[in-house]
């Protein structure tokens, strides 16, 4: 199925995951100026630094993704949602398992936090099952049904409270665009160059397959942050990425 996101350049749609304290965060974010449009700020930065690590990777002209998967009661999470997107972030993160009435709530908050800040609305993506997970761990949390089963439920949960996407791994993309159509977002982290070690992701593609499979956007940490050459690496992925296209 043909998406919307076709159209972009595919170092446009790579999302490089700064895992990482700030100084690292920093240091990666100056090398890659000028290549990669999109970082990601997860739980380790964010705790550490705030909103303030956002600003400044606007100032510095990056598009972030803002991976804090938020999971409370509806009132907490519109809150959240709103102070998310007045830092500025251009994706934010909720688990879908949080229900319908949080995932609507936190795009209210996403709308609030977007006029307060007088910019887009930030793309507002539902956890469904994390890349990390097997379907025996799933299994050991009381989920009964098969793992893209679970992957796919949630998927039209989020999709009837009109927030903008999923995250998922890539191997339900393909699944989930047929589902969801081909304006939405679906962002794909478990994405590993052929021959990348699999840390601690369980479900995997490589970035060619990922989008194949209909990935709006994948996300790439290590195999980039803490490669001998970060430039070379994401340039590397970039040129297997066009060489495919």
């Amino acid at each position: 199925m043909l998406t919307a996101f076709d159209s972009i350049p595919a170092k446009d749609r790579v999302i490089v995951a700064l895992d990482c304290d700030a100084w690292e965060a920093i240091a990666l974010a100056d090398k890659l100026a000028g290549k990669a449009t999109w970082l990601k700020i997860g739980m380790t930065l964010y705790y550490a630094e705030g909103p303030a690590i956002v600003k400044m990777f606007k100032r510095r002209g990056f598009k972030v993704f803002l991976d804090l998967k938020f999971h409370d009661i509806p009132h907490q999470v519109e809150g959240a949602a709103r102070s998310a997107a007045a830092s500025g972030a251009d994706m934010i993160t909720m688990h879908t398992v949080g229900g319908r009435a949080m995932m609507e709530a936190a795009q209210r908050g996403a709308e609030a936090g977007a006029a307060e800040w007088g910019g887009e609305v930030p793309a507002t993506l539902g956890i469904t099952v994390l890349t990390s997970m097997s379907p025996e761990a799933l299994a050991e949390t009381g989920v009964e049904r098969p793992l893209p089963e679970q992957v796919l439920a949630l998927a039209g949960q989020a999709k009837d409270a009109g927030i903008a996407g999923v995250v998922a791994s890539p191997q339900e993309a393909a699944k989930l665009r047929e589902l969801l159509g081909p304006d939405a977002f679906i962002v794909t982290p478990g994405v590993r160059p052929a021959g990348a070690a699999l840390g601690d992701q369980s479900r995997v593609a490589t970035p060619i397959q990922a989008f194949e499979n209909g990935a709006s956007h994948i996300v790439i940490g290590r195999p980039i942050t803490e490669a001998p050459d970060p430039e070379a690496a994401f340039d590397a992925i970039v040129e297997e990425l066009a060489s495919a296209s």
